[in-house]
């Protein structure tokens, strides 16, 4: 058991370094050879293609009505709508900010689970919401005064509303996460999401250099690591290492993700050091440390009292 923990935490370490090294990968592509939705489409046809080409090799799973209803719809709330606000955000604003306000993750899911499901918010919750909103308002701040983005305010509040989006389809897709294999919901999820991307990503054809006369191998290459890497890959590592770490320990290597990406993106050019970013990120981090411990400890209570 122990080898396979070791090898759970190795997954998932590797998961969230890919994860950090996508941000500023995704910021290129948007930047020199897709837009938004072009991209968009292209990572979830990408992405749908080798599941369901991964499905043949698999024993097949027969999937009830409801809950496919219930993975296609959150599908289209954590894909379709979640990641296309990513790209739109990651337009007008850098890396390094993008990813210090994806680490507000467990804080967004907490509140919005609070209210639509009735989990308890307890004080430590409150005081891990209140420093996560904190480290996001410096973000804001010092963004609007001197950002180095376009328009990096705009652009913090779309990765704001991606993240709130994000949250809504984790818990959507509760119910049923744990019923069927990842590739059973990713093959439908990212096969709708194709489906519902296609219309607009054809609108906006003519302006995808990537599949023009000027495309280059470094784009395609790009793309590639997107679509085989910071797509399907971590969701093979993610739910592997589910079955043998809990949750609150594979959600701490989230925070890797600012810290990767940043490193990246200040050394690619992709952005510039400045004072708020270091403070923000120990803003963020210690917001999710807080709400970590506490669903730590609550899991542990529980398991000793049955």
């Amino acid at each position: 058991m122990k080898s396979r923990q070791l090898k759970a935490h190795m997954a998932i370490l590797l998961a969230n370094v890919i994860f950090g090294f996508g941000i500023p990968v995704t910021k290129i592509l948007l930047d020199e050879w897709v837009t938004p939705l072009g991209y968009m489409f292209t990572r979830c046809a990408g992405a749908a293609a080798i599941f369901w080409v991964i499905s043949w090799f698999m024993p097949k799973e027969k999937i009830r009505a409801r809950d496919l209803l219930i993975i296609v719809l959150g599908g289209l709330m954590g894909v379709v709508v979640s990641q296309t606000l990513t790209a739109w955000a990651l337009v007008y604003t850098t890396p390094v900010y993008f990813s210090l306000i994806a680490v507000l993750t467990p804080v967004s899911t907490m509140i919005l689970a609070a209210l639509f499901i009735g989990e308890r918010i307890t004080r430590q919750k409150m005081g891990a919401v209140l420093t996560g909103i904190a480290g996001a308002l410096l973000l804001v701040v010092a963004g609007w005064q001197s950002g180095s983005g376009k328009n990096d305010l705009l652009g913090i509040l779309l990765a704001i509303l991606s993240l709130l989006t994000w949250s809504e389809y984790l818990i959507i897709t509760r119910s049923v996460s744990n019923k069927y294999t990842a590739v059973t919901q990713m093959k439908w999820i990212f096969l709708v999401s194709s489906i519902a991307l296609l219309p607009f990503a054809l609108s906006e054809l003519g302006e995808q250099r990537l599949y023009s006369r000027a495309w280059g191998m470094d784009g395609v290459l790009e793309m590639l690591f997107i679509v085989v890497f910071a797509t399907v890959s971590g969701y093979f590592a993610i739910p592997y290492a589910m079955k043998y770490l809990r949750a609150t320990t594979v959600s701490i290597y989230t925070n890797l993700q600012p810290i990767v990406a940043s490193f990246i993106a200040i050394a690619i050019g992709q952005d510039r050091f400045s004072w708020d970013k270091p403070v923000a990120l120990l803003l963020v981090l210690l917001s999710a440390y807080l709400i970590t411990c506490r669903e730590e400890k609550t899991e542990s209570k529980t398991k000793e009292e049955s």
